[in-house]
């Protein structure tokens, strides 16, 4: 720790705690009064305050709790937006969009990685890295504007719910490569196995208890409300899922969806929002103080994210105005504009990446930095979308 070391431990792990969290609600705070993403406000924060910039704070193992602590009540939350009941409402097209805004963003991600002469469990994560939609960005600006029950808006957040599955499930795919020195394909095919099984048993067999019985959280003597245990479940299936061999936020997100299928949700969402405002900034601003703006200097860096960049937000785009075939031309721009911002689920795979060890500091940064670009790029290009003449500005589009 770097701040206020001399006063013990104590008070320079609170001290360090204080200032990463006041930070990154500046930044939020920032952020938010000049239109764009708060998430995005954390991360530069993290970036002031870490080694980077001012060296206030530095990344610790107390800081990387808290922050895995962020990375868990995040995909708990976004869990809970997802209803695994509404999918039946979805339709075709946005199955299309979810599977194909998944397909060609994974393929080109790992074909790109390769052709610059990464190795097989690199580009995988690459590819992984550039599936994820942040559809909580994209919401938010439906919200703004008032056309979330619109056509494209729901066919948005249909396709949102199959995107997040099957992101979950390559993430799953590439930690299982990520944990070996080569390419097992027996292990592989035991991943997805396990990664299928896990979700199907949790994500339908859960989803079924909660949704039949949702006094389910009510009924425990031991909690006077359903937020603890929500809370159990979350950080159970979370726990469950890293024992396993997967990622802990694959737990958390089917913990959300379970959660969500009680008709308690919206009290339930209310007692947790503190729980989300409280750690997912720890995680935002961890990410931060990781970044090496040393390697963004780079001319070659520099180039490398650009094509990055572009390549996400292209095969993003073509994916979902593929899969949106049949719907007015308006809406389909919309709907594949909505697909496009990686936000937190692109930093979340970049940092399971760097922790696993197939992911280097450039390729961090640089896949950091396209996370925040298409998350800053596409908020102003879809109200422009959605207020131009056809824009699905009707709710009843």
């Amino acid at each position: 720790m770097t701040v206020l070391a001399a006063a013990g431990p104590v008070a320079g792990l609170l001290t360090d705690l204080f200032v990463v969290l006041l930070a990154a609600k500046l930044g939020d705070e920032l952020f938010q009064r000049l239109g764009q993403p708060g998430l995005v406000g954390e991360i530069l924060a993290g970036i002031v305050i870490g080694p980077a910039v001012l060296g206030l704070v530095e990344p610790g193992e107390v800081l990387e709790v808290f922050a895995e602590l962020g990375v868990v009540f995040l995909l708990f939350w976004v869990g809970l937006e997802t209803r695994l009941s509404e999918m039946r409402d979805v339709g075709r097209s946005a199955a299309l969009v979810g599977a194909l805004g998944v397909a060609l963003p994974f393929a080109g991600g790992i074909a790109f990685a390769a052709a610059i002469g990464e190795d097989g469990p690199t580009s995988v994560f690459v590819g992984v890295a550039l599936v994820a939609t942040s559809v909580g960005i994209t919401s938010a600006v439906l919200i703004e504007l008032g056309v979330l029950g619109g056509r494209a808006a729901r066919t948005i957040l249909g396709a949102a719910v199959i995107d997040d599955i099957l992101a979950m499930l390559l993430l799953a795919v590439a930690v299982g490569l990520g944990a070996d020195d080569g390419v097992d394909v027996a292990g592989l095919l035991v991943t997805v196995a396990l990664a299928l099984g896990f979700v199907a048993f949790f994500a339908l067999g859960g989803t079924r208890v909660t949704a039949r019985r949702p006094q389910i959280l009510h009924a425990p003597r031991f909690s006077e409300s359903p937020l603890l245990p929500a809370v159990i479940i979350c950080l159970g299936l979370a726990a469950f899922s890293a024992q396993i061999g997967l990622a802990a936020i694959i737990g958390a997100f089917l913990a959300g969806m379970i959660v969500a299928e009680t008709k308690e949700q919206h009290p339930i969402e209310e007692e947790v929002a503190p729980l989300y405002a409280f750690f997912p900034p720890f995680f935002f601003a961890f990410i931060g103080t990781e970044v090496e703006l040393g390697e963004l200097a780079d001319p070659g860096t520099l180039v490398l994210l650009a094509a990055v960049t572009a390549l996400a937000f292209a095969t993003k785009y073509a994916g979902a105005l593929l899969g949106s075939r049949g719907m007015a031309p308006a809406d389909r721009r919309v709907v594949a504009l909505g697909m496009v911002p990686r936000g937190e689920v692109g930093i979340i795979v970049a940092g399971i990446g760097a922790t696993a060890g197939v992911i280097d500091d450039r390729l961090f940064a640089v896949i950091v930095a396209m996370s925040v670009l298409t998350t800053l790029l596409v908020p102003p290009l879809l109200r422009r979308a959605l207020r131009a003449p056809g824009g699905s500005a009707d709710p009843a589009a």
